[in-house]
């Protein structure tokens, strides 16, 4: 009895110990390069938005003849490589690519007559994997007739260090508070048991700020999750007066997305007339794809609706091609989804009744099978869920029975229609759910 006892010490000992090795292996890895996700310059405000996968400190100066911005991000892969972009504006040109087989860099080149003091030029973060470059104020200048040094030149030239500000608000918001490690921790042991799946993720506490990223700047096929922020475009039209409610859409052969999956509208003749609120309903709450292209048309179309996610400070969120985008070209992070949730929750965009109408129609959305699934009966889900064979996502606003809010956005690919993926974004909820609802002073950090 007392060697089997002690064999059963030992045993526990030695598991003990392993899984302490294990954690600690976890935590102390060193982390993966990052990614450079997207990068977007506006003309029309001589703004640069870039976005990596995961945290990086970007350095950045200024040289002269011609005029210069460069942008070195350590720690982060480029997929592609040498880009080049031209602009007809102030910036002439804007080249993407390796430094080195451990850096990219971004080269913000200013058009002849053109140039910039360092301190007109704002460089922040609203998060480690989102920063914003502001040329506040280019100056016009006497063009220089020496020959400009060719956009091949090393840089030999004296270098203007820029400065590089603090991390500051969330979506222009919420205040970020400390990462939740705790949590980061469970979620990073819960994914070595799903090793075939690639997942994005981003919570936010809006209470404290605190938060939870884990890739959650990675762009992914958005699916329907990409009716989320079609929904908030639409509100807002309703707001401007441009759409109302009771207006009435006419089906289109044109618009029809006929597949398997993409909902009821799909069987309906054409011809078929719905109010844009019936529409709009169809579109969250059974995710209907043709209901989503009549609501993409009444709006004006996918560009205009790519200017006005922009102009949210959505970077990775795009329509290519209209419903169903069975292969994935429709883009969006989790990242991304939260910061429109931020602006919804804020009540930034929409009238206080299109707010109530937004989170009323995104309540009722029927597939409950993802971030629902591990939430407590308690909770109050506003989001909308994303569905293609490669790949499952979902986003939304959660209400607790307190008055607690968070926000939260995943995105997993998975091998072809594999169910697997479903129990890993329903378990990963659920971690955040028991971690969240604990009273703050109970929480290690």
């Amino acid at each position: 009895m007392w060697i089997l006892l002690s064999f059963k010490i030992t045993t526990m000992r030695l598991r003990f110990f392993l899984l302490s090795v294990i954690s600690i292996v976890l935590l102390s890895s060193p982390a993966k390069a990052a990614t450079l996700e997207s990068w977007h310059f506006d003309p029309a405000q001589n703004q640069l938005d870039l976005t990596t996968d995961s945290g990086v400190q970007p350095r950045a100066f200024l040289i002269n003849n011609p005029t210069r911005l460069v942008i070195d991000l350590p720690g982060t892969h480029v997929e592609d490589n040498t880009i080049h972009e031209s602009f007809k504006s102030a910036v002439k040109e804007i080249r993407v690519g390796k430094l080195d087989s451990n850096t990219t860099r971004l080269v913000i080149e200013l058009a002849p007559g053109y140039t910039i003091d360092a301190k007109n030029l704002l460089f922040r973060g609203d998060s480690a994997s989102h920063w914003v470059v502001k040329f506040s104020s280019i100056d016009r200048v006497a063009v220089n007739s020496s020959p400009a040094l060719s956009s091949n030149t090393q840089f030999g030239e004296e270098q203007i260090p820029v400065q590089i500000g603090d991390i500051s608000t969330f979506a222009g918001i919420v205040s970020l508070g400390k990462e939740m490690l705790q949590l980061n921790s469970q979620i990073k042991t819960l994914m070595t048991h799903y090793t075939f799946l690639s997942p994005g993720m981003f919570f936010l506490d809006l209470e404290t700020g605190n938060y939870l990223d884990i890739y959650g700047e990675k762009v992914f096929p958005a699916a329907s999750t990409i009716k989320f922020p079609i929904l908030i475009a639409l509100f807002q039209a309703i707001d401007s007066g441009r759409v109302k409610l009771s207006d009435t859409l006419v089906l289109r052969g044109d618009l029809k997305a006929e597949a398997e999956g993409s909902g009821v509208l799909q069987n309906k003749p054409v011809g078929t007339k719905l109010s844009v609120l019936e529409t709009a309903t169809k579109m969250i709450t059974i995710s209907d794809n043709t209901a989503t292209n009549m609501i993409i048309d009444r709006l004006g179309g996918k560009n205009m609706l790519n200017q006005q996610f922009r102009s949210w400070g959505l970077q990775n969120t795009t329509i290519r091609h209209l419903l169903g985008d069975f292969k994935g070209t429709n883009t969006t992070s989790a990242k991304d989804l939260v910061r429109l949730s931020v602006l919804i929750a804020n009540n930034k965009l929409l009238s206080n009744t299109s707010h109530s109408k937004v989170l009323d129609i995104m309540r009722h959305v029927e597939n409950k099978s993802l971030l629902q699934a591990g939430l407590g009966k308690d909770a109050i889900f506003a989001h909308k869920t994303g569905t293609l064979g490669v790949l499952l996502g979902d986003a939304g606003i959660i209400e607790l029975p307190a008055g607690k809010r968070y926000l939260a956005g995943i995105f997993v690919k998975r091998p072809f229609d594999d169910l697997r993926a479903k129990a890993f974004i329903s378990q990963v909820s659920r971690l955040v759910y028991s971690y969240l609802v604990q009273p703050s002073f109970t929480r290690l950090p």
